[in-house]
């Protein structure tokens, strides 16, 4: 693990109904048994990586090394943060968000997953407004990108509600066939329509320059 993700450990980001924060390894262990049971119906393949089509001990393999990854490849200059999605004490799923030259392009990029039992709730609206809270609030960009492909309505009506505007698209093949893929762009001025009062910070100013802000 790369000495400076440490201080990334103490960062929290609060809602009424969830906190966002970087996963310890007890959270990472949590989160695999929430994803063995399920993420999505086996099939439709919502995610550009078709990483829930592996199985047993490859499944569990990947899905630590992807984590493991993100913490030993940290850098100001390029860096991934996956964080458990806390639901009353229990991790439900991730929230990612990622950044290339953030110092310069003050653009994220963001992505998540649920558990199918937390699914339906709301959830995933608040996950991202938390994260995009983070994103602007917290380190001051100036854009936020997501993408959803084609049929992943759920993904695509969060991104709707949160005022994002298409911005081109590209075609994936995470199963070999060719699929949509949407892209959407939402600019700080559209957040700050959607800007909630009631989402908090915490531990930040510790771990803000691993960011590049």
């Amino acid at each position: 693990m790369s000495r400076s993700y440490d201080a990334l450990f103490a960062l929290r980001v609060r809602t009424p109904r969830l906190e966002l924060r970087a996963p310890t390894d007890d959270d990472l262990d949590a989160l695999l048994a929430v994803a063995r049971a399920g993420v999505h119906d086996p099939a439709v393949m919502p995610f550009v990586v078709p990483w829930t089509d592996l199985t047993g001990s490859a499944f569990d393999e990947g899905f630590m090394g992807y984590y493991q990854h993100a913490r030993e490849t940290w850098s100001p200059e390029r860096w991934s943060l996956p964080l458990a999605v806390v639901v009353e004490g229990a991790a439900v799923g991730v929230q990612s968000v990622g950044a290339v030259r953030f110092s310069e392009r003050r653009t994220v990029d963001t992505g998540s997953w649920l558990g199918r039992a937390y699914q339906g709730r709301g959830l995933g609206a608040e996950m991202r407004r938390a994260v995009l809270h983070l994103a602007f609030e917290g380190l001051g960009a100036l854009f936020a990108e997501t993408g959803a492909l084609e049929g992943n309505a759920a993904s695509l009506r969060v991104t709707e509600r949160l005022g994002y505007a298409p911005h081109g698209e590209r075609v994936v093949s995470p199963r070999g066939a060719p699929v949509r893929e949407r892209r959407f762009r939402l600019e700080r001025e559209g957040w700050l329509r959607v800007r909630r009062d009631d989402i908090s910070l915490v531990g930040l100013e510790a771990c803000a320059g691993l960011f590049g802000a």
